[in-house]
């Protein structure tokens, strides 16, 4: 069947194998505007896999109670077509779930999408073939389909994690993880719910299962970080302003740390009196979000004694915020500093522990001894609960490439290759595996910025790789193994310079029992980032080995 005739609706015949240009995994963020630009911009012919049944990636998944995204809205979006940011109107200051997945639906619609997008499909297997230069992709449906280039789009975080807890499949009530969430939502009305895990999507969760809720079980292990969001309606006025500025406002955000058009203030924590470095950052808490990290000191992610004013300013918050001082005691995270794990964005968290129908429940001290039939046995008892959510995050980074049987020259298996930790090259490809793209894979800022902002510029040097073969007679695009060590020790480097490594986090991959202890994403900044690619393409694409075919030998800058 001819490439062109991939669409929804496709036949899936046993023997035939659809020859195309590019195979995309993934109909998020990402695989949407690799589509766009591979298909629309550059002629090529795409054939798009994702597993759910629309678009969406990673908010077709989470719809948990109180989803939503921790960058502001006007930022959390694409900049690719300047009609479509000024024609999306955000109700928030932060985007909610569903209104994101509106948002994607409206761009899959406006620039017709959908159309060679397989939906319900998983890729269960990529094989490069060296005597023909092309990758075999097969799904779970019986897709076969010959590709010159593979892109993974699947999204850092799209491998939900339970944890193997004793009993686990005895409960006798309805379990959920907080990643594949039931469409149709979860009635919480009178029941009594238990919420295992305090990370992004606890903190988002639990303020509304509270207010629903009979009681609700907090099963907290480790306490959290976290800055208000001061969540809410955004001044008409104020986006009016945003969409004159769009261009400045991205390009400051393209070349910031995070992602962000904040501007970072060039002073220490450590330069101020204590009367000034509490004034700003009681004036950053009060306007919430990113800001009280972006926009306050430059040392607080670097250095230990600059961290610790902020990490005891927010100790401070905690205990004025939760009335129960026995309780306000179990929040206060004190075995990590701040910023050393995801710093969460969140509305009414610590409030919520006021609550009558709400009690924490502290399993680090009283671990989790089993699930029974009729709840959750602590070490200090048993919890009787109608309802499980399992908020216990993802496999990272690594964990959707490992679902895949993903093998590269000389049948390399791509997760042995990984198995002491994520080897790439700029996160965006891996020697030993021609012609396979990674968007914000392993060693890319990634979960560190802004994801939209990091999702573009992976998008556009991608393509521009691509075209830069078309131009050439190129076939062949590969990693250097060198290179890629170089840019492994690079990250690492980087990371052990900042407050990263001084907590067990799925930076690192600590949730998952057996995970080798690897810092993952890029920590030196969206900007420093850019810059590197932008040099490596300005060189000829070094670090990375060009060629005509199979055979054609030496690497070629193609000058």
């Amino acid at each position: 069947m001819p490439s062109s005739a991939a669409t929804t609706d496709v036949d899936r015949p046993d023997v035939d194998v659809r020859v195309v240009d590019a195979v995309v995994i993934g109909a998020g963020f990402a695989g949407l505007y690799m589509n766009r630009r591979l298909r629309d911009e550059m002629g090529m012919t795409v054939q798009v896999f994702e597993a759910g049944d629309d678009v969406g990636g990673t908010w077709y998944w989470n719809r948990y109670p109180g989803a939503r995204c921790d960058s502001e809205s006007y930022i959390y979006c694409y900049s690719f077509d300047k009609d479509l940011m000024q024609e999306w109107e955000w109700s928030g200051k932060y985007p909610e779930q569903p209104e994101i997945l509106r948002y994607l639906n409206h761009v899959a619609d406006r620039f017709d999408l959908r159309r060679n997008i397989a939906f319900q499909t998983r890729v269960t297997a990529a094989h490069y073939d060296e005597r023909t230069d092309r990758w075999d992709v097969e799904t779970d449906q019986g897709d076969k389909v010959s590709a010159k280039f593979v892109v993974t789009a699947v999204g850092c975080l799209s491998s939900g994690q339970i944890p193997n807890i004793p009993g686990r499949d005895t409960f006798r009530g309805d379990s959920y993880h907080t990643g594949a969430w039931p469409h149709d939502g979860v009635d919480f009305t009178g029941k009594r719910v238990g919420v295992i895990g305090t990370g992004s999507s606890g903190v988002q969760s639990i303020p509304v299962i509270a207010s629903q809720a009979g009681h609700t079980y907090v099963f907290q292990r480790t306490p959290q970080y976290a800055v208000p969001a001061r969540h809410g309606t955004v001044d008409k006025a104020f986006l009016d302003n945003v969409k004159k500025n769009y261009d400045d406002l991205y390009e400051q955000a393209r070349w910031s740390l995070g992602g962000q058009p904040y501007t970072l203030k060039d002073r220490s924590a450590l330069s101020v009196s204590d009367e000034e470095r509490q004034a700003i950052y009681e004036a950053a808490w009060q306007e919430g979000g990113f800001k009280f990290i972006l926009s306050t000191f430059n040392d607080i992610g670097a250095d230990r004694r600059a961290n610790d004013t902020a990490s005891e300013f927010i100790r401070a918050k905690i205990r004025e915020m939760v009335k129960d001082p026995e309780v306000a005691e179990k929040l206060v995270p004190v075995d990590h500093p701040f910023t050393s794990k995801r710093a969460l964005i969140d509305t009414n968290y610590f409030d919520t522990y006021n609550r009558n129908n709400v009690t924490l429940v502290d399993i680090r001290h009283a671990p989790i001894q089993e699930i029974t039939p009729a709840g959750i046995r602590t070490e200090d008892g048993e919890y009787e609960l109608d309802i499980i959510v399992f908020a216990t995050g993802f496999d990272a980074m690594t964990g959707t490439f490992n679902r895949i049987d993903i093998q590269g020259r000389d049948g390399e298996k791509l997760k042995e290759k990984w198995a002491h930790g994520p080897q790439t090259y700029l996160g965006v490809a891996t020697a030993g595996f021609p012609n396979l793209f990674m968007i914000t894979g392993p060693g890319s800022p990634s979960v560190l910025s802004n994801m939209p902002v990091s999702i573009e510029q992976h998008v556009e040097w991608i393509s521009g790789v691509i075209e830069h073969m078309r131009e050439h007679d190129l076939d062949v695009i590969e990693a250097d193994a060198g290179a890629e060590r170089d840019w492994v020790a690079h990250v690492n480097d980087i990371a052990e310079q900042t407050m990263f490594m001084l907590a067990d986090s799925w930076y690192l991959g600590a949730n998952i029992p057996g995970k080798p202890r690897v810092f993952m994403p890029y920590p030196g900044g969206v900007g420093p980032y850019r810059q590197k690619c932008n040099e490596v393409a300005e060189a000829g694409y070094v670090g990375f080995t060009l060629s005509a075919d199979q055979t054609a030998g030496a690497a070629s800058s193609a000058s």
